[in-house]
């Protein structure tokens, strides 16, 4: 008998069919029953330029025959250093410091250890994390703790750490959540180390949308309080949110940024959190109990390091940018169309990110109308997967307007079919 598969975030009690891809290009993965479905998610949130794109794919090659793995603690390669010099280009001036890791989740946990290692080296006992309603930062431990407490995470409760949470910004109410986050900030007695945000979008939370202004402000109110200021921009890095990084439409530099998913065009693991001088320098001494205590044994992989290097050249020869703006543009008149629906509501829109609620008495991730709506869509094709009620739409950036019109048509037709 052969070893079975245990697919993620996958009830494999449902019997639900698992179709298999046997080849992806652009926007299209290719079923072995001979199906072309078009990937409207980008295969969860990671394909930036589209599947296989070939530069990327040659630089795989390539390093792959000649360096594959080599321990990263004490020895450095050529594409870890030709990756870091390229993003000095791409990140926000004052994050120096990149530290590699290999997923979302250990990004997070990496940004987490390097505020607590920072307040803790300077002889402080700051320990308290500040996160917001809805969050989610990952499946590891730390990133659970700091994620929206619920279906996800409630078997695993006992391993989970306190944090502070302050309301989700609603858009005019957004100064329940900057006063709540003053109060903690201003909070002597027990004083936060760091606060951590999903810049502009909370993903799993929701496709959940606030404004660049409160962003800005809620950066501001860390400095003013010494407060470290955290961006989780796995997800929305990358051109997602219409930039290239989100925190740049609040016109601010977090002091820890964490990426990963369109880091390497979404074709590889890599991940990597970067940090302002001060993060590095309180981790920086003669005395090796200062010693940042943290890896992964594939840390800075070469063949991995090599793929965000192509991404990065792409970026810089290929007009992704005009892509991205097309994208954006055919959303907002799809989105107009969407506001004659009758069933339809909290239509919401940042960068290439559409998202809006079918109307649902349950309204949340359990709701019955998610799996209804997953079949409905796979039946037709496409790849989309809705959060419960709420049905979002995040391409690759090589789709085309025919590709585009067929997800927005079949959407059309699963709002008549299930009001």
């Amino acid at each position: 008998m052969s070893a079975e598969i245990w697919h993620p975030f996958t009830q494999h009690g449902l019997g639900e069919p698992i179709p298999e891809v046997v080849k992806a290009e652009g926007a299209v993965l290719y079923t072995e029953d001979g199906r072309e479905v078009i990937d409207a998610i980008s295969s969860w949130w990671v394909q930036t330029h589209g599947h296989c794109h070939p530069r990327i794919v040659s630089a795989i090659q390539q390093q792959s025959a000649k360096l594959d793995q080599i321990i990263f603690a004490g020895w450095t390669h050529e594409p870890a250093r030709q990756l870091a010099e390229g993003l000095s280009g791409f990140l926000p001036a004052g994050l120096d410091h990149i530290f590699f890791s290999d997923s979302g989740s250990t990004a997070v946990e990496v940004a987490l250890k390097m505020a607590l290692g920072f307040w803790h080296n300077q002889g402080s006992s700051r320990n308290r994390i500040l996160v917001m309603d809805h969050s989610y930062h990952g499946d590891t431990i730390g990133a659970m703790s700091i994620g929206a407490r619920g279906v996800f995470n409630q078997a695993y409760a006992p391993l989970l750490f306190d944090v502070g949470s302050i309301p989700f910004p609603e858009q005019g109410n957004e100064r329940a959540a900057l006063d709540a986050l003053t109060a903690f900030c201003a909070d002597e007695d027990n004083p936060p180390a760091a606060l951590i945000v999903e810049p502009l979008v909370l993903g799993a939370g929701g496709m959940k949308i606030y404004s660049p202004e409160t962003l800005a402000e809620m950066h501001r109110i860390c400095r003013a309080h010494d407060v470290l200021f955290i961006a989780d921009e796995v997800m929305t890095g990358w051109g997602r949110t219409g930039t290239l990084f989100a925190c740049e439409q609040a016109g601010i530099t977090p002091d820890i940024l964490c990426m990963a998913k369109g880091l390497t065009g979404g074709v590889i693991p890599l991940a990597l959190t970067a940090a302002s001088a001060p993060i590095y320098d309180a981790h920086f001494s003669k005395d090796r109990a200062k010693t940042f205590f943290h890896s992964s044994s594939f840390t800075a992989n070469p063949i991995a390091c090599a793929a965000a290097s192509a991404n990065l050249q792409i970026w810089r020869d290929e007009p992704v940018q005009q892509r991205i703006d097309h994208i954006i543009s055919c959303h907002q008149q799809f989105a107009e169309k969407l506001k004659k629906q009758a069933n339809v509501s909290a239509i919401r829109q940042c960068g290439t990110i559409l998202a809006f609620e079918i109307d649902d008495s349950a309204g949340n991730y359990m709701s019955a109308l998610g799996p209804a709506l997953l079949q409905f869509f796979a039946q037709r094709n496409i790849l989309l997967r809705p959060l419960g009620n709420s049905i979002y739409i995040m391409p690759p950036y090589c789709i085309t307007d025919e590709q585009l019109s067929a997800i927005y048509s079949v959407i059309t037709d699963a709002i008549d079919h299930f009001s």
